[in-house]
């Protein structure tokens, strides 16, 4: 889940945007990649500190970001890969070219920053700055968990969720105007950011920010949508089927593309990622596709043998326990498991016998046990005396 961007500020909701601006050059300076070389952790805080920026620093963005959250303003930097705020912030390797003037005193190499976009984060884009996406600010992801039993679990399941996000609004479709109609934001000319150089006493420092007229989006919306105020989305609740496959675990995810929150103005809805969470079984406890019972019986059955009924994920069966099973034994029951979720097969369910041991005893209940107890046949004193003694002939055979 995304980050509060006034809690990476280190800021409250109330604050300035002189302080705002402040808590940003600290926290910026703090994590620059030249102060912190090889450290993964202060990459990724300084990426996170230059997208909170980008939205705080906006009037227009801050706004929609208090009203709406992540959901209003779009896709983050970080997230897009590539150096764009939801179609207009600042470009990462311009900003990193900003800072390295800042610590080198504009010696930066030719061709850019003594380090290269591609050092710091590992390639992929060389500094150089993306297109900004057309038809609106894309939707954030919607994350949910759905709890599923183990027979859900071992078969397969369809289910059919009721998830708060955000739509498009249906008085505007979605454009964030009641007529549709929009002009070019003359302040950026379409490009949708502004560009600010100021010299400090560290060199030459290149400001690239959102539009302030247009928030980024290049583009001005006439005849404002009064119900979503020209955001092109509301809160609404929508219904979605979700067909869980066999063999799912606690933790898997399934992501269903576009089912996540609408985007700004006709933008692009992100995705819902169902998070599975696996319920305890009061009978059955579970082990890769196969499930384990455990099942008390009596010590004559397990002497003897008998029949007994045990329940299964698929309904009750009869097994048989064969004569002089031993505790601990396990019976396999063939296919009656978790479904494999790449194949058609299933586990199998495992039976543990155990020896039931009763607490309350008639007497005569317990003068039959007596009488048993003489008996030498089920005396364990006995067995191990036969086998002790067959142990030592065998050595004096072996040593004569």
């Amino acid at each position: 889940m995304k980050k509060d961007y006034y809690e990476v500020l280190g800021v409250s909701r109330s604050v300035s945007k002189d302080d705002i601006k402040k808590a940003y050059r600290k926290l910026a300076l703090q994590f620059h990649p030249d102060k912190n070389p090889d450290n993964k952790d202060a990459e990724e805080h300084f990426k996170e500190v230059n997208e909170a920026y980008e939205v705080l620093s906006n009037e227009d963005k801050r706004r929609r970001y208090d009203q709406f959250g992540h959901a209003g303003v779009g896709s983050s930097a970080a997230s897009s890969g590539g150096g764009q705020y939801g179609g207009g912030a600042a470009d990462f390797g311009d900003i990193f070219s900003a800072f390295n003037d800042m610590f080198s005193g504009g010696k930066a190499r030719a061709g850019g920053s003594p380090f290269g976009f591609e050092e710091v984060f590992g390639g992929g884009g060389g500094g150089g700055r993306r297109g900004r996406p057309s038809g609106g600010i894309p939707g954030t992801d919607l994350k949910i968990r759905l709890k599923l039993t183990l027979e859900e679990i071992a078969k397969g399941v369809e289910k059919t969720l009721k998830i708060k996000k955000q739509v498009a609004c249906k008085e505007c479709n979605g454009s964030g105007s009641k007529s549709g109609a929009t002009e070019t934001c003359q302040t950026c000319h379409g490009s949708g950011e502004v560009r600010q150089a100021s010299k400090t006493m560290f060199g030459q420092f290149v400001n690239i920010a959102a539009c302030p007229t247009c928030g980024g989006e290049g583009k001005i919306i006439k005849d404002r949508c009064t119900s979503c105020y020209g955001e092109g989305i509301k809160l609404g609740e929508v219904t979605v089927k979700v067909t869980v496959p066999s063999g799912v675990e606690d933790g898997n995810y399934l992501t269903l593309r576009g089912q996540g929150n609408s985007g700004p103005r006709g933008g692009t809805a992100g995705d819902l990622l169902v998070v599975i969470e696996e319920q305890p079984h009061e009978l059955f406890s579970r082990h890769g596709d196969d499930v384990v019972y455990s099942l008390a019986v009596s010590f004559p059955d397990l002497v003897l043998g008998t029949k007994v009924e045990v329940p299964t994920l698929d309904g009750a069966v009869k097994l048989t326990i064969p004569p002089s099973t031993q505790p601990e034994t396990m019976l396999r029951i063939a296919g009656h498991g978790i479904g494999h979720l790449r194949g058609s097969s299933r586990g199998d369910q495992y039976v543990k016998v155990n020896v039931f041991v009763p607490k309350d005893l008639s007497h005569q209940d317990k003068d039959l046990l007596k009488e048993l107890k003489k008996s030498s046949g089920i005396s364990p004193t006995a067995h191990n005396d036969k086998n002790a003694k067959g142990f030592f002939e065998k050595a004096r055979d072996i040593f004569s």
